[in-house]
């Protein structure tokens, strides 16, 4: 597959196995700069695992995958990934409970400090302005000096998702993040990564077909390890092949 030159990320002929699994199985796909992206299909298909491969939990066993070009992600550590400019968030939210909204972003920010640094740190003008800014892009401004523990399942995602911003990557990956969501959270939460991937390429795994829908992207269908179809969701929910191993279940 031959590669794009304004593509954030390229898989290509990647498979791995788990004991004789072939749970990737010859997948190749790419996903340009300011991209947002969806990836559905059936349980098994592949979604996490591909995930896990990007973000260098798991070594394929065979195939290219390469970020911003030319950087070899499966020569990477997890660590050294997330340092390049990706940044994931998994399905369940996992914020510091007992600190605030401000205090979680502020933790979050792009930076290593010493703990000793950090005893007498002081924000500097353009961090507060950076926490202020990811606070009006999650829709939290009102909530900035409430307890995390507090706020509602779609408040805490999207404070997830907040954090992850302030670590300001090229590529998100968010994994199922309107799962356990009301009608309207799933709405602002539409809204939300629409706005996010105006400055960062954005891959959202979902289950939710109307949730997909409203996101109004390309989606890929992931079958047993690799892309069955690609295109609108129109176009792909149209796809005999689609409706029979997925939709039609």
């Amino acid at each position: 597959m031959k590669q794009h030159t304004d593509t954030i990320l390229y898989l290509d002929s990647v498979s791995v196995s788990f004991d004789g699994f072939k749970a990737i199985n010859n997948l190749s796909l790419y996903i340009e700069q300011g991209e947002l992206r969806a990836i559905i299909g059936p349980n098994g298909a592949g979604k996490t695992t591909m995930m896990d491969i990007i973000t260098g939990k798991t070594r394929p066993d065979t195939g290219t995958v390469l970020f911003n070009g030319d950087t070899a992600l499966t020569e990477l550590d997890e660590a050294a990934i997330a340092n390049l400019g990706i940044g994931r968030k998994f399905q369940k939210p996992t914020v510091f409970e007992h600190h605030t909204v401000f205090d979680n972003l502020e933790l979050s920010l792009k930076g290593n400090r010493t703990p000793f640094e950090s005893l007498f740190f002081k924000l500097k003008t353009e961090q507060r302005d950076r926490i202020d800014d990811v606070l009006k892009t999650i829709n939290l401004q009102d909530a900035r000096n409430q307890e995390a523990g507090s706020l509602s399942h779609g408040q805490k995602q999207w404070l997830e998702i907040g954090m992850l911003l302030m670590q300001d990557p090229d590529l998100l990956l968010v994994d199922e993040p309107v799962a356990g969501m009301t009608d309207a959270e799933t709405i602002e939460t539409a809204r939300l990564l629409k706005d996010i991937s105006k400055n960062h390429s954005v891959i959202v795994v979902e289950h939710d077909m109307d949730f997909v829908k409203s996101l109004d992207c390309r989606v890929n269908v992931l079958h047993e390890g690799s892309v069955l179809a690609e295109g609108s969701l129109d176009l792909v929910q149209s796809n005999p092949e689609v409706i029979e191993v997925y939709l039609g279940r």
